[in-house]
């Protein structure tokens, strides 16, 4: 069955969709389990002893080989070493996004139609290029590159979000993107500005605020286990931490985990106090959103929304921010780490079948 494909390479993790034809129509997106049991996989590549690139974790890496975080280095000069190996963030790029192309491929049978692949709003042409030819070189010069806001915008339009102007809220694994989109004369959604970011503040930050808590908390039973133990209960600290973090978002209180060598401990948080952890840190994304608004020469008053994205979207801290700073509708999808992957296959679908959007409707 015909089919296009959307795919978003986040800081920290990757997620693929597909949209299939219905006749004259294309039905709505759908995720591709691109794991086992999981609807994205890390955006990490693991070098193997034979030279190939893997995604994913390596349980017995001791980091060398190992290569994450490179979609937000594409341009730099300096290469990433894997095993002495250098290795240009944009290739390694190109080889996730090829390898999600090739596992899509053997489930459906037959290639897509078309590719979408989503990028940070604020990459310029040079990085766009490298990108590309890299794309390129790897066999996948039919791959369309859209800004992360377009394909944001594309799925909560497909959702029913009928405006013209909407800031763009994004808040990945480890950075935090602003921008601002709006509908041409088309119909179609296109980057108003210049985007903003801020690369020190992600949902690991949120973990490692967590964990540092939880840190204190223990401090004594950490101290009387050990170099080995204290080691031991680190590494298994932070997992637990983004885990505890999602039960925050849907409900009021949980426990952090942890095998001590005296036994199993257990650290009670509620989302009062983990959302006070990370105010200071959430106040700075919707305090750049603002500036990133007001930089493009509009008002809070001009937007018709503010389109979330991204998974730590879900903390209920954010919504109640941004509605605070702006009086506008503040829309997040059911699963906001997966709106700019379904986005990027709505626009693949507008590559393959071009036509209009339904003009806005006249406000009152």
């Amino acid at each position: 069955m015909p089919y296009v494909l959307g795919i978003d390479i986040g800081s920290t993790t990757t997620a693929a969709t597909v949209a299939r034809r219905r006749g004259a129509s294309w039905a709505r997106p759908e995720t591709v389990a691109l794991d086992t049991g999981t609807a994205t996989v890390p955006s990490v590549l693991h070098l193997g002893d034979d030279g190939t690139l893997v995604v994913g974790e390596s349980g017995t890496d001791d980091g060398s080989r190992t290569a994450r975080g490179f979609l937000h280095r594409v341009g730099d000069d300096v290469p990433l070493l894997l095993a002495g190996e250098a290795c240009p963030p944009h290739l390694l790029t190109a080889v996730l996004a090829t390898w999600v192309v090739e596992r899509v491929l053997a489930r459906e049978g037959e290639p897509a139609d078309a590719v979408v692949l989503s990028h940070p709003a604020g990459w310029g042409r040079h990085r766009r290029e490298l990108l590309r030819n890299s794309l390129w070189e790897l066999g996948m010069s039919h791959v369309t590159l859209l800004p992360r806001t377009v394909t944001v915008a594309e799925s909560h339009a497909a959702r029913g979000f009928a405006g013209s102007t909407a800031a763009v809220y994004a808040l990945g694994g480890e950075s935090f993107e602003a921008a601002l989109v709006r509908r041409d004369a088309h119909g179609r959604y296109e980057t108003l500005g210049l985007p903003q970011g801020l690369d020190w503040i992600g949902g690991a930050d949120f973990d490692e605020a967590l964990a540092e808590h939880v840190q204190t908390a223990l401090a004594r039973e950490l101290a009387a286990a050990g170099r080995r133990g204290t080691y031991a209960t680190l590494r298994a600290l932070r997992p637990e931490c983004e885990r505890a973090k999602r039960e925050l978002t849907v409900g009021t209180e949980t426990d952090v985990l942890l095998n001590l060598p005296a036994g199993p401990t257990r650290v009670p948080v509620n989302r009062a106090q983990f959302e006070e952890m990370i105010r200071p840190a959430v106040q700075a994304t919707v305090d750049l959103l603002l500036r990133t608004v007001l930089s493009a020469g509009l008002r809070v008053a001009d937007l018709d929304a503010v389109l979330l994205t991204g998974g730590s979207t879900r903390i209920p801290l954010v919504a109640e921010l941004l509605t605070a700073a702006f009086p506008v509708p503040v829309e997040v999808e059911p699963d906001p780490q997966l709106t700019a992957a379904t986005g990027a296959a709505l626009a693949a679908c507008q590559v393959v079948s071009p036509r209009p959007r339904p003009s806005e409707p006249a406000r009152t």
